[in-house]
């Protein structure tokens, strides 16, 4: 083999991969396919799928795209041994994706590749992925368009709003309908991986029983602004004389400006914390809102203990979800609350995520099979 034919082949095979990648990130499954031989085989052990020969890879392919909100693959070549009409060789991955199910993360990953001469040029005779590394941690950001935008083009563009107009009027629906008795407990399961404590709950009554044990009543206890709280009783029952540390009724008779040092203490460091949020992903994050912030220092480290009562509506998929549900739903409902009781609109003036509990505070969630506040 001269020089330049060992250099055409490694320039052929480089091509091959990258064709593979262009046709992932295209979905073109039926390009990708045809980049293996008629025995080719596309081995992912990690998920796990053996695919051999095209029609099963391009099948295989479409199957598994289908579950993808979107999916990112770059490919780093790496090193090419030719024997002939034979080869072998490495590529270096790195892909973020989040599915539809919720799962999302970042990873690095290699093919190891077989590759055969052909009649066409370079085929894929066989390529086993090897996952190196996973960050399952939730993507701050989204695909643009994902709930349907522009496709391409006029008529891309207009069938691409019409589909996001029905999918948001689905979505907005949706915001009010309990989560299936599955859907709560892969949230749950993925709280307690995060170092939650979690209770699934029947009822409201269950719950109020529940904080009335959880919350003795020699501690000082801080009852957040929340629908949740008022609507369950829980913010009567914690505000009572049953509660002589309750933070909420000394604060209301308090000089806001002359005691202000002593209001902003007695919020910030309770013993007990008490709220809600305004959507749990199914990924084991909780998303809180806050228009002053008053309860923001307690949650993340000022507080003893941090208990969160979550409707089974709140539940969604993933962060970026869980930012659509406060914009399209619970702000919109808050603001009504608000310019009814006040005359003012609702505003997020603070947004924290919550992936784990603070090293100081023990973090609760209290979560109900059925749908209670925003």
């Amino acid at each position: 083999m001269t020089m330049f034919q060992a250099i055409a082949d490694r320039v052929e095979i480089q091509a091959l991969q990258a064709e593979f990648t262009d046709a992932a990130m295209m979905r073109d499954r039926a390009r990708l396919a045809a980049l293996f031989t008629p025995d080719g085989v596309l081995r992912m052990p990690n998920i796990p799928i053996e695919l051999t020969g095209p029609e099963e890879i391009r099948i295989g392919g479409e199957k598994l795209q289908e579950q993808w909100e979107f999916f990112v693959q770059n490919t780093h070549p790496g090193a090419i041994t030719v024997a002939g009409d034979t080869a072998t060789g490495r590529a270096h991955m790195h892909e973020i994706a989040r599915l539809r199910n919720g799962m999302q993360g970042l990873n690095y990953a290699i093919y190891h590749d077989r590759y055969r001469r052909t009649v066409d040029g370079w085929r894929f005779a066989e390529r086993v992925y090897e996952l190196r590394y996973l960050d399952a941690s939730p993507l701050g950001g989204s695909a643009p368009g994902a709930q349907g935008g522009a496709q391409g083009g006029a008529k891309g563009g207009e069938q691409g709003g019409e589909q996001g107009g029905e999918q948001g009027a689905k979505r907005v629906a949706t915001y009010t309908e309990p989560a299936s008795a599955e859907r709560l407990e892969r949230a749950a399961d993925a709280l307690a991986a995060r170092g939650f404590g979690v209770e699934i709950l029947a009822d409201l009554d269950a719950v109020r029983a529940r904080v009335r044990e959880l919350v003795a009543e020699d501690e000082s206890v801080y009852t957040t602004a929340s629908e949740t709280l008022r609507l369950s009783g829980i913010d009567e029952d914690l505000n009572s004389d049953r509660y002589p540390g309750a933070v909420k009724p000394q604060v209301l008779i308090m000089d806001r400006e002359a005691e202000a040092d002593e209001i902003r203490h007695l919020l910030a460091t309770p013993d007990v914390v008490i709220g809600s949020a305004v959507a749990l992903t199914e990924t084991g994050s909780l998303l809180v809102a806050s228009g002053s912030g008053s309860q923001l220092p307690a949650y993340t480290g000022g507080a003893a203990r941090a208990i969160w009562i979550v409707g089974a509506q709140k539940v969604v998929p993933d962060l970026s979800a869980a930012m659509r549900r406060l914009e399209e739903h619970a702000l919109p409902l808050e603001t009504a609350r608000t310019e009814s009781a006040y005359g003012v609109p609702s505003t997020v003036s603070q947004l924290v995520v919550f992936h784990a509990p603070t090293r100081f505070t023990e973090g609760i969630v209290l979560l109900l099979r059925e749908a209670v506040g925003h």
